[in-house]
């Protein structure tokens, strides 16, 4: 059986490591998602503690299935588990991927993790996976996420109108959005920039 691609990786940083995704993780990650109440906001999905056993447990599956590559977000200074993040609707084929599925407890929001952790994720899939690609999906209300997205450089491919059903019954709206190879040099140079200015 040919293994997923891409293939298991750790990816190291002074800041967070990205490390698989395990039922370990589960105490740790749920003590992070009450930090900032973060499974009650709307415009966004995050499992509650009660429910983080069973969304590592989904998110393991999708990565025996190959459409997922999850990873914890992983503290330096701690050593503690603060958020998850993946590459997701892998298209092997075509060498793209999403970036998403990202939160992190709230104390760790606004700091130079999640830099940091974009610059590890795009490296990788752009220098080391050789990927055309890369995605970023978010909802259309979550502002937030939008402007991140956008100060890393990524362009508004199109809104998805009607996309998918909320937790509530509303339908959302998905903002697609995309780096592609050509970008990356300049991209990684600004988040390098950004990140020693941290």
């Amino acid at each position: 059986m040919t293994p997923p691609w891409p293939p298991d990786v750790t990816l190291r940083g002074e800041h967070a490591t990205l490390e698989l995704l395990a039922p370990a993780h589960g105490g740790a990650l749920a003590e992070a998602a009450r930090d900032g109440e973060l499974w009650k906001l709307w415009f966004t999905t995050v499992p509650a503690p009660e429910k983080m056993a069973g969304e590592i447990e989904r998110r393991l599956t999708l990565r025996a299935q190959g459409s997922m590559l999850p990873f914890a977000v992983i503290e330096s200074d701690t050593g503690r588990a603060v958020g998850m993040t993946t590459f997701m609707n892998i298209d092997a084929a075509n060498r793209r991927l999403e970036i998403g599925s990202t939160w992190y407890r709230a104390s760790a929001q606004r700091t130079a993790i999640n830099t940091e952790c974009k610059l590890m994720l795009l490296r990788h899939a752009f220098e080391a996976l050789d990927c055309i690609a890369v995605e970023f999906r978010t909802h259309f209300f979550n502002q937030a996420s939008r402007r991140a997205i956008e100060r890393l450089g990524a362009k508004l491919d199109g809104v998805l109108r009607s996309h998918a059903v909320g937790n509530a019954g509303e339908l959302r709206d998905t903002c697609v959005y995309s780096l592609i190879a050509a970008e990356w040099p300049a991209v990684r140079r600004n988040l390098e920039w950004r990140l020693s200015r941290a």
